[in-house]
């Protein structure tokens, strides 16, 4: 990818962050940043690759594409949000980013069917949201998401993305983050 094309996909997420950024996350005490920062850093702190942490980041960028209410979720509305990001992802970066962040919701369900501890480590807006994205995975589901390319890298996300959400967490700040946007494929 060129160096401009690099760039400017720094400068869109970083404006995206400036803009949104700083709207309720879902229901949570935390940020929209908030949630990235914290999401990016957990992934750091697990040296995960820069391909992760970038989409560690931008995971829920789809939150601040669309123009439904902080409350979508109460209303019984799924703002498929991981498939919004994905496409927006899309013209900025490869699958290794694009997919785990398109997946994440369905690593959520996927670890509600395999993992019996799961389900009760989930936020009550977290099992909201399950609910309206389609519940824990049926064995049959299970074994064709354990099949698909960025599965694993899926579910690395998932944890993280559960673990983002502690109030006045000390992170790094977007700036510092923008290198792994920028060094990911």
């Amino acid at each position: 990818m060129a160096c401009t094309a690099r760039s400017t996909r720094v400068d869109d997420i970083l404006e995206l962050f400036a803009r949104h950024g700083h709207s309720e996350y879902g229901g949570e005490a935390v940020t929209q940043l908030e949630h990235a920062l914290q999401a990016a850093f957990f992934a750091e702190r697990q040296a995960a690759p820069a391909n992760l942490i970038a989409a560690a980041l931008v995971h829920d960028v789809g939150h601040l594409l669309h123009s439904l209410p902080d409350d979508a979720p109460d209303q019984g509305i799924d703002d498929a949000h991981e498939i919004l990001a994905a496409r927006w992802l899309a013209d900025r970066f490869g699958p290794a980013v694009c997919e785990p962040v398109r997946l994440h919701v369905t690593a959520k369900r996927y670890l509600c069917a395999v993992d019996d501890t799961y389900f009760g480590q989930l936020s009550a807006p977290s099992v909201l949201s399950l609910g309206l994205q389609g519940g824990p995975m049926t064995p049959e589901e299970t074994r064709e998401f354990e099949r698909m390319p960025f599965a694993q890298e899926s579910v690395q996300l998932r944890r993280w993305d559960d673990a983002a959400k502690v109030v006045d967490l000390q992170t790094p700040g977007i700036d510092y983050y923008a290198k792994f946007v920028a060094l990911a494929d």
